[in-house]
């Protein structure tokens, strides 16, 4: 079936209306849910060793390779090879960017995809797109660096910083689990296999950097001064924590002994109470009782006159003491944090959630391997959970209404525990990105340049911290707060635009999206601080895109405005006509009567109203080009309406409520019928849009996903909006039977 055919998404009979008949809208929330929590289980973030080098990412998420400044001795007839890899779920074709000093090319999984001569070098401002047909499973990318005019080296990374801001991984089974490429020094001739068709480093006649530890060189194997001295230098004064577990992995209680030596003073603990303190160098011996499970030993070394930190010569029984978390690529059981002034103060269990820089003195400390230059990072490698972007922004707003609905405490959990996967992450990500030129997660909220990296996630964040304290809410929406104000790009009235965009193409554009990219987030923090500015700012903001994209002939909203040219597309995309009317919904929610713009607003509201209800679609669905029934049939769009239209009758900001009830009933019917199948499974959701001034475009370009998070959130939303409405027409009816013969429609199967 073609994506752009909506007559049958799917056979009716799979329809979630056709298999639940007589079933209520509190059903198709509970399965449109359950869906979406299964299909993304709350998995923590992945650890792996990252190695500080030359070799590092931008802000956009690709690799800057100065091959030049590495190897300032490299001929013209020398060669440099870098290798890493990928892991896709499913195999796709993905456009990665190219730019390069010199002659470079490209191999991906041992074939060569791309190669240039010289004076081919990409112009660094417009970087070559390459589509690479990746495979399910792991890729393997070479690339070839020779001298140019220009030097040698380039950059590589993704095509798209925002949603799939890869990171490759070290490639070789020497390395299995670490972050980052390797290259080989310059060699005078190629390599006569090119990695990727062989995965070990000694297979390819050539050694790799940054070069690997060798057997009885890692910190805690021991050395004169002691491991501490080789990862810090000999500090007077200093302190630094090595952590570790012991996992008895019996069912009854055992006592472990350990022994070992010490090169200067140092404390341990087990499970925060002291099992050993040793104030000199010389050799130590204790034993744990360590019940069922696993538990925590820490060790506080001091630089004493002689050295520092301490060797485990022995376990007993042995197998017991292992890495405190699964750290990809770590050699050894200790991760490492220091060093710090001995005279600070430094609750080390507080640093066991591994998401928490440890400041003492003001110094940014995190956690570390064992061998020189092994950086512990986090990184973000579920598809959807604990990410950071304003899609899922309205997804978990949708779960969190419907938990409230349903009294489903489970899914309000599941929402909070994501949510604050990434705001207690939050200031770290700040520190990662610093230090190692892009965050391995948080990618959006620790780099914004947008209202799309903010606002509606954040709107979210503020909602979902009033249920419970969330680490680090505050702060992210502080910050997002002082983006909106102070920092987005704005014309000279005030009004918000995107003065830099993705793409060229969408710079200097004005989108009807941005207002739910600021509108709820402004609404949400004037609830948050007491401020009302913030509200006056969401209901300003909403009049002046009024201003510039309101076209009162059709009494709906073009997609973009064109700065440039000064003029509106004129183009009647589905969603973004949606995400106008959703806002005002959340701001007329929260905005006083009596506010000066209240009764402009609520008539602009009406309008719109009124201008989708006349282009709604005979199968109660809203098409994709909104005055183009030829066009696909659109599900979040269709769910906004349904939502704003059923919002505005419970509120009574309404007339002609039998109209509108009917609209947003139909707009439920042919969802659940045409768009929503037995599983929860939820299609014809428009894809990420870029804009056009041509509705083709809209039309014939932009196809629909199954399941994209640009329409589940808000498919739940509007099915809680709906159920509300029934419940008040309901509790209506009870007070007053006369209005039995005016009562809003009934939705099938309530």
């Amino acid at each position: 079936m073609s994506k752009q055919d909506s007559s049958e998404y799917f056979d009716p009979a799979e329809g979630l209306a056709y298999q639940t008949e007589g079933s209520s809208i509190e059903h198709a929330l509970t399965v449109i849910a359950q869906r979406y929590v299964g299909d993304h289980p709350p998995h923590p973030p992945v650890y792996r060793v990252s190695r500080s080098g030359p070799i590092r990412k931008r802000g956009d998420h690709a690799y800057v390779f100065p091959i030049g400044d590495m190897f300032p001795e490299m001929t013209e007839d020398q060669v440099v090879y870098a290798w890493g890899k990928l892991w896709v779920r499913e195999g796709h074709t993905f456009p990665f960017l190219i730019q390069s000093d010199g002659p470079v090319r490209l191999y991906h999984n041992g074939r060569k995809r791309f190669g240039s001569a010289q004076g081919e070098a990409a112009d660094p401002d417009t970087p070559v797109r390459i589509g690479i047909e990746l495979t399910e499973g792991w890729n393997h990318f070479v690339l070839e660096f020779r001298p140019g005019p220009g030097g040698a080296g380039g950059v590589f990374g993704t095509s798209n910083r925002k949603n799939k801001p890869y990171c490759f991984l070290a490639p070789s089974t020497e390395r299995e689990g670490e972050e980052g490429w390797i290259v080989t020094r310059p060699l005078s001739r190629p390599l006569p296999v090119i990695p990727g068709i062989v995965k070990s480093e000694a297979l390819t006649g050539t050694d790799w950097l940054p070069a690997r530890a060798e057997h009885g060189e890692r910190v805690d194997a021991g050395s004169p001064k002691g491991p501490m001295s080789v990862m810090y230098g000999d500090k007077p004064g200093y302190a630094a924590y090595a952590w570790a577990a012991v996992v008895n992995r019996s069912l009854a209680p055992v006592k472990v002994l350990v022994s070992g030596t010490a090169y200067g003073p140092v404390r341990f603990e087990w499970n925060g109470r002291e099992a050993g303190f040793y104030p000199e160098a010389g050799s130590f011996r204790f034993t744990l009782d360590a019940p069922a499970g696993r538990g925590e030993l820490t060790a506080r070394c001091e630089c004493g006159p002689d050295g520092w930190g301490f060797r485990i010569d022995e376990v007993s029984p042995s197998g017991m003491l292992c890495a405190p978390r699964k750290v990809h690529g770590l050699k050894g059981e200790w991760l490492y944090l220091g060093p710090f002034r001995a005279d600070a103060e430094l609750e080390i269990s507080e640093y066991f959630g591994m998401d928490t820089l440890a400041q003492p003195g003001g110094e940014k400390l995190f956690w570390t391997g064992g061998e020189s230059g092994a950086c512990i990072r986090p990184f973000l490698e579920n598809e959807l959970f604990g990410r950071w972007n304003y899609p899922l922004g309205v997804t978990l707003y949708g779960l969190l209404e419907t938990s409230r609905t349903l009294h489903r405490p489970d899914l309000e959990h599941y929402v909070l525990r994501h949510v604050e996967f990434a705001t207690s992450h939050y200031e770290y990500a700040l520190w990662d990105r610093e230090r190692f030129g892009a965050a391995g997660l948080n990618n959006q909220l620790s780099d914004i340049d947008s209202l799309d990296d903010c606002g509606s996630f954040g709107a979210l964040a503020i909602l979902a911290d009033r249920l419970r304290s969330l680490k680090g809410a505050r702060r992210a929406a502080d910050d997002i707060a002082r983006y909106i104000m102070t920092v987005q790009s704005r014309l000279p009235d005030g009004a918000l635009y995107r003065e830099v965009g993705v793409s060229r193409s969408m710079d200097l554009t004005m989108w009807c999206d941005d207002m739910y990219m600021s509108v709820p987030f402004l609404c949400r923090y004037a609830e948050l601080t007491g401020d009302s500015r913030y509200l006056d700012e969401a209901a300003k903001q909403l009049l002046l895109y009024k201003s510039y994209l309101y076209m009162p002939d059709l009494q709906l909203m073009s997609h973009v405005y064109d700065v440039r040219r000064g003029l509106p597309s004129r183009t009647v995309w589905g969603r973004g006509n949606g995400w106008v009317f959703f806002s005002l919904a959340e701001l007329l929610a929260v905005l006083p009567t009596g506010h000066p713009d209240y009764e402009r607003l609520l008539q602009f509201y009406r309008e719109l109203a009124e201008g989708y209800r006349r282009v709604q679609g005979v199968n109660g669905l809203w098409h994709q080009v909104l005055t183009d029934p030829e066009s696909y049939e659109e599900a979040s769009c269709t769910a906004m309406f349904i939502y704003g239209m059923a919002r505005g009758v419970r509120r009574g900001w309404l007339r002609l409520t039998q109209l509108y009830a009917q609209a947003a009933v139909s707009g439920w019917e042919g969802l659940t019928a045409r768009a929503i199948d037995g599983k929860g499974n939820v299609f014809g959701v428009c894809k990420g849009s870029s804009w056009s001034t041509s509705h083709s475009y809209y039309k014939h370009d932009l196809s629909w996903n199954v399941n994209d998070t640009h329409g589940i959130g808000i498919v739940l939303l509007a099915g809680v909006e709906l159920l509300q409405l029934m419940r008040h027409t309901a509790r209506e009816l009870e007070d007053d039977p006369q209005l039995k013969t005016s009562a809003a429609p009934g939705a099938h199967g309530t």
